[in-house]
């Protein structure tokens, strides 16, 4: 007579990273230059989409029309 099966296995693979949905985005080379010359100016070892969150933040809570 077969075992029965009495632990469920671990779930294999890589771990979850964030909670979050990940969100891409294609940027322009001058658009990214703009972005990582912010980051410097505010903090030096600010990440690349530390920046862009905290622009798109800045973006929204903005008052006014927005270009278009």
């Amino acid at each position: 007579m077969a075992r029965s099966i009495k632990e469920i296995p671990k779930k294999r693979g890589r771990p979850a990273t964030g909670k979050d949905p990940m969100v891409g985005a294609r940027f322009p080379p001058e658009l990214l230059a703009d972005v990582d010359a912010w980051a410097a100016k505010h903090d030096a070892g600010m990440p690349r989409a530390e920046a862009i969150r905290r622009l798109v933040e800045m973006g929204l809570q903005a008052k006014g029309k927005a270009k278009r």
